[in-house]
């Protein structure tokens, strides 16, 4: 018998993302939604892979620290994801002329995305954190398909001004890894970090 009945083992999403929202319900446990403005700038270097986990702690921690006492009680979850390209990170465009300068570069070529995962028990504050990377190559694209695609306003608040789940898989080409790393919430490595609080999806 899975402990996930249990009222205390609830998800909390850490996300205003539908695109989270949507895959979180697909592991059929009770989950709420608690949006963070947490802050996403980060000082120094720092590689990809601990961009996305420190981002994901960050966001899930402000969280936790804004739910009332009574309300501490379930397994919040933090998530982040960016696109990586020749050792540069790509976050969402600041403008179209940003999202052009992302898809340009993008296209006909093989980048990388990381996207983070923080699970941290609301009453307690013990917490868990992972990432997983997924290669993406995308088609080669005229101008006039890419200014179509901004035209869209799918890549306006997707990092790497790109949705796989949307019209933008018409431009992807060809992925290694787990799709959902890319879509922004890799529900198999949270499957597994939700084991270690006793939490069996399956």
């Amino acid at each position: 018998m899975s402990t996930s009945t249990n009222f205390n083992q609830r998800l909390i999403l850490a996300s205003s993302s539908p695109r989270r929202q949507e895959l979180i319900q697909a592991l059929g446990l009770p989950y709420i939604i608690r949006v963070s403005d947490a802050d996403e700038t980060v000082e120094g270097k720092i590689t990809p892979s601990e961009l996305v986990e420190v981002l994901s702690v960050r966001k899930a921690s402000m969280v936790r620290e804004m739910l009332e006492a009574e309300e501490k009680h379930g397994i919040i979850i933090g998530s982040d994801t960016v696109v990586v390209y020749k050792d540069e990170i790509l976050g969402k465009p600041v403008d179209e002329q940003d999202a052009y300068r992302m898809l340009q570069s993008l296209q006909g070529s093989t980048h990388q995305v990381y996207s983070g995962i923080a699970c941290i028990d609301a009453s307690n504050g013990k917490h868990v954190v992972s990432h997983s990377v997924t290669h993406v190559t995308m088609k080669p694209m005229s101008d006039a398909q890419i200014l179509r695609y901004i035209a869209t306003g799918e890549p306006k608040d997707k990092a790497g001004s790109y949705a796989i789940q949307g019209i933008g898989a018409t431009i992807v080409q060809a992925i290694e890894g787990d799709y959902f790393t890319v879509v922004g919430l890799p529900l198999s490595k949270l499957s597994d970090l939700l084991l270690a609080f006793d939490i069996e999806v399956l």
